[in-house]
């Protein structure tokens, strides 16, 4: 076959798979040629110029972002939504970004975590559709979800709510997240609801989880579980920036080892990182510190966060003159925890 001859071939084959939408075993049948050729004809198609493949990339979506902040970061997953409105606006549509994605990577039969005290899980759970993405599977609450009567019932209703909208279980950690003393945590792990919800912590699929400031938002100041402002400070000069589920880590991602988190109730640090996949939804410039110490930290596998947050955080860590995860090692402790 001549150069010429060839090059028609391929123009040929290439039209009709890709004009006409003929698919490869009928164009092996229709020009009696055998479907590697054709494949390789398609292939060659492309190498030749015949075909050019382009992608347009829609409104509102940051493809190249979202690959510098996995190759910065080296997340398996980035989400970078279009939110320029104020910190509501950001929480609405990170809560929507999430549910999208819920509904798209949640399979049957998996256990599913998600903490409590978040405004874009909230918000996710709005904004979810109704399916059986999970049936079979559970949502456990992987966070102390008792508080002050006013709001309680919401982070009840998350895990339910959820539970309901993918066709899953609920199973719920029926104690506050953060309580009194290490000697009253130490009587409520005992209970066997506590201990129903703890014994899935490590068989998580997947961990839906917020990413905490150091400063509380409204509803977690509303809910009673937090530290005093004079715990927060001393939190703050041993160099804490955030939170995973009230496990406070540093600018570099390390846990800091502190007495208070003895009295939280809910999925350490070791644990949740043995998840097969931790979601961070969290996005706004009061979060960007605690985000940046969670994507050191290797803490979390996805991120959906906003175009700015996401821009702020590769620019961070571009001066820092560093891309890789700092390892960590050992806790940075503030303090001799009592005896559990």
């Amino acid at each position: 076959m001549s150069r010429l001859e060839e090059l028609r071939l391929m123009a040929k084959v290439a039209r009709m798979y890709y004009d006409r939408g003929i698919r490869q075993q009928e164009i092996t049948e229709r020009l009696n040629i055998h479907q590697s050729k054709v494949s390789r004809l398609l292939k060659r198609a492309r190498q030749a110029d015949i075909v050019r493949i382009s992608v347009t990339t829609p409104a509102g979506s940051f493809p190249d972002l979202e690959d510098a902040l996995e190759a910065t970061f080296h997340l398996k997953q980035s989400v970078v939504i279009d939110s320029d409105g104020g910190e509501e606006r950001i929480v609405r549509d990170l809560g929507a970004a999430a549910a999208y994605y819920v509904e798209t990577t949640v399979k049957q039969n998996m256990v599913i975590g998600i903490s409590s005290w978040s405004r874009s899980l909230f918000a996710m759970v709005e904004t979810l559709h109704p399916s059986d993405c999970g049936h079979g599977g559970k949502v456990v609450q992987i966070l102390g979800g008792v508080g002050n009567a006013s709001t309680q019932y919401q982070a009840t209703l998350l895990a339910q709510r959820m539970a309901s909208l993918i066709g899953a279980s609920p199973v719920l950690l029926q104690a506050p997240g953060v309580v009194g003393s290490a000697e009253a945590k130490s009587v409520l792990v005992r209970d066997p609801a506590v201990k129903e919800a703890s014994k899935l912590f490590k068989k998580l699929d997947v961990a839906l989880v917020g990413i905490g400031s150091l400063e509380p938002s409204s509803l977690l100041a509303s809910s009673g579980n937090i530290f005093s402002s004079q715990e927060r400070e001393e939190l703050s000069r041993q160099g804490a920036v955030g939170d995973i589920c009230f496990q406070f880590i540093n600018k570099d991602g390390a846990p800091i080892d502190s007495p208070l988190m003895r009295r939280v109730i809910g999925i350490d640090l070791a644990t949740l990182k043995r998840a097969h996949r931790v979601v961070g939804i969290a996005g706004g410039a009061q979060k960007i510190p605690a985000i940046l110490a969670a994507l050191k930290g290797g803490w979390i596998h996805v991120l959906i966060t906003d175009r700015n947050t996401a821009e702020r955080l590769i620019a961070l860590e571009r001066e820092s003159g560093t891309s890789d995860r700092i390892p960590i090692t050992s806790p940075r402790k503030i303090g001799r925890a009592p005896a559990s």
